[in-house]
């Protein structure tokens, strides 16, 4: 098979289209592997590529999707074969390299991680980047010291992929979680994954003028950044840490050093895009045994046609938990 299916944006009149497109298997990239791309999953960086952010993916036309799942078709490397089942998370695949949002995908070896044998493909992209991204926050928290007998763990935009992972996860490792959220509608659902409290957004967004405020949090998950994650800081119990993972809040947030030279407090900064595959292989292996954990209630799944609505309502802040995407 020569041509395959793949959902392109490209830019017609100022303004960024999504749409299916008929690829050649020659238009893609340099690379050892060539991957039949069973199932990929929607990320926020998704959306951000899909709609024209530079920062993101420099040229177009341009076909993002930076998780994918499938099979080798073809490997000029010895310890991948074709027809062996593998995941590529990250790096540069769906930035400026083609990505799982078509039915085959090129890339270095270096990328791929063969499927851990006790999660499916589809389990796999269930989780994606942001279930890596949660566990790799658990993990460094778990490194600065936290265990679940400290006190409750904060998480920020709860109801998105990675917040509402990392409540599942965390709950499931027997942790107290707070869930913080803008939609008091989906209380149910993160009590669902497991959430003893809910947090209103709002409660997080005041204080920003005091140098610190009363400790809560033995540790928090921040998936939002800006000054709600100044916030988190200056109201973590002391010896407390904050694993920061992202910005969809902002890039910047006032800070001062008083949180962390009177209550010892950690800031600790975590990419899961970059991580060496050793890294990766490490946290996808407790993610399919030790950390395994049911996430079918806060997943749906999509086709690569219905994806431009998904990219929409993710933009617009309306996303609830993870969409998988059917690729095949």
């Amino acid at each position: 098979m020569s041509q395959f299916k793949a959902l392109v944006a490209q830019e017609q009149d100022g303004q960024f289209k999504l749409a299916l497109a008929e690829r050649h298997i020659d238009d893609l990239p340099a690379g050892e592997v060539l991957i039949r791309v069973r199932y990929s999953s929607l990320n926020f960086k998704d959306a951000l590529s899909a709609t024209g952010n530079r920062g993101v993916t420099r040229s177009y036309p341009h076909t993002p999707g930076i998780d994918a799942a499938g099979v080798v078709e073809a490997s000029s490397v010895g310890e991948l074969a074709p027809g062996d089942e593998v995941i590529v998370t990250g790096y540069d695949l769906g930035m400026n390299t083609s990505g799982g949002f078509g039915q085959y995908i090129r890339v270095p070896a270096a990328w791929v991680l063969k499927r851990p044998s006790a999660l499916s493909l589809r389990d796999s992209m269930v989780l994606g980047t942001a279930g890596l991204t949660a566990a790799l926050c658990i993990d460094k928290l778990e490194q600065a010291g936290l265990s679940p007998d400290d006190g409750p763990v904060l998480v920020t935009g709860a109801t998105g992929g990675v917040g509402s992972i990392a409540v599942a996860l965390l709950s499931r490792l027997g942790y107290e979680v707070a869930a913080s959220t803008g939609k008091a509608l989906q209380a149910d659902f993160l009590k669902g994954l497991g959430a003893r409290q809910i947090v209103d957004r709002s409660v997080l967004e005041s204080g920003k003028e005091k140098p610190l405020l009363k400790e809560q949090w033995a540790a928090a998950i921040d998936t939002v950044g800006g000054d709600i994650l100044f916030n988190v800081l200056k109201s973590l119990r002391y010896g407390g840490s904050v694993a920061c993972c992202g910005l969809t809040a902002g890039v910047q947030f006032q800070a001062s050093v008083l949180p962390f030279i009177l209550r010892n407090v950690n800031l600790l900064g975590v990419d899961s895009v970059e991580q060496p595959l050793v890294v990766k292989a490490s946290i996808w292996d407790r993610l399919s045994v030790q950390w395994k954990t049911d996430l079918h209630n806060l997943e749906h799944e999509v086709s690569l046609s219905e994806l431009p609505e998904q990219v929409e309502k993710i933009l617009a802040g309306r996303m609830i938990g993870r969409v998988v995407v059917r690729v095949d």
